[in-house]
């Protein structure tokens, strides 16, 4: 299901031309997911999960660093840096993509559900030129109501619950 196009209509961009990325994009989104699922041995939550999930397009000016809640996210930047990817020892590693590429970033939600085994990029808002950093992304996140949780083929009495199950839409509500 495709999310709202609000964002990017408030910048005056034509609605198909929006309307044809956003499908593209999350047809690569529900690749991308399929394909991490699987690497994790859980292939049968695949179907689940990608019909449980919106597709939203936005216009992006960043601010402060943050990583995003969702699922994945793919982005086009301008040519401004600044995005960061956290290791899982806490450093953080610059990011310097061509300026012809898209950018696939985990989110929370993923990383959580895939028990912390991948880790979430740090957009943050300028470079060291101080240069606004500005990027169209596909954000995919879970849609209300469906909670995210750890799949059972993750779960067992050497690996246990790292959170409860939690609705995104409330969450943020929060």
């Amino acid at each position: 299901m495709l999310g709202s196009n609000r964002h990017l209509e408030e910048l005056s961009l034509d609605s198909k031309t929006t309307e044809s990325f956003t499908q593209l994009a999350a047809g690569l989104e529900k690749t991308i997911l399929r394909m991490v699922l699987e690497s994790f041995g859980v292939k049968k939550y695949t179907d689940e999960l990608v019909d449980a999930t919106n597709y939203t397009p936005s216009a992006i000016k960043y601010g402060r660093p943050h990583t995003d809640k969702g699922w994945i996210t793919l982005l086009h930047q301008n040519e401004v840096n600044g995005l960061e990817i956290r290791t899982k020892d806490g450093e953080r590693i610059n990011i310097k993509p061509s300026a012809n590429s898209f950018i696939i970033i985990s989110g929370q939600s993923l990383e959580g559900m895939v028990k912390w085994s991948i880790v979430c990029a740090l957009p943050s808002g300028r470079d060291k030129r101080n240069k606004v950093r500005y990027s169209i992304g596909v954000f995919a996140r879970p849609r209300g109501g469906y909670p995210v949780k750890v799949p059972e083929g993750l779960v067992d009495d050497k690996n246990g619950l790292l959170f409860k199950p939690f609705d995104l839409d409330e969450y943020f509500q929060h």
